[in-house]
């Protein structure tokens, strides 16, 4: 199975980064391949989790696939792990954690395992995604900069 990981130091607060992590419905704006994203469904616990059911329409020039996960928002925890419920792969996970670095800053690991259902739509897909993984973490980092601004070091 494919899988990828990633460790970033960024210049906002652990809880700033969860939040624009948290907030899929505005992916489409800024995450590479992400076409369009519909929240189905939304729930929360009293501790703080919130469990998020949504779609996401991934695209690259002829390939359109849609996909259900659910996404599960562990705010005490500051972590965000991500569920593959239906779609184009046999298996999908992926998680966020938020590792506080001081108030203004803190370290974020991305990964995430996939396997594509179908083996032509894996190494038709395959390629493109390792390259996409690696621009989601600079994306949202960037996203990051525009909605609370550029910190210095």
């Amino acid at each position: 199975m494919p899988q990828f990981t990633t460790k970033r130091r960024v210049r906002h607060s652990a809880a700033d980064m969860f939040d624009l992590v948290a907030d899929v419905e505005r992916y489409p704006e800024f995450v590479p391949l992400c076409a369009n994203l519909k929240v189905r469904e939304r729930t929360t616990s009293g501790e703080g989790i919130e469990t998020i059911v949504a779609d996401m329409t991934v695209s690259f020039k002829l390939v359109r696939e849609s996909f259900r996960s659910r996404v599960t928002l562990d705010r005490p925890k500051l972590q965000i792990l991500v569920e593959y419920l239906q779609g184009p792969f046999s298996h999908m996970r992926n998680r966020w954690s938020f590792k506080p670095l001081g108030e203004a800053a803190c370290e974020i690991e991305f990964y995430i395992d996939y396997e594509f259902r179908s083996r032509m739509l894996g190494v038709l897909m395959g390629g493109m995604f390792d390259v996409a993984f690696r621009r989601f973490a600079a994306a949202f980092e960037a996203r990051a900069d525009q909605v609370y601004g550029r910190k210095t070091a």
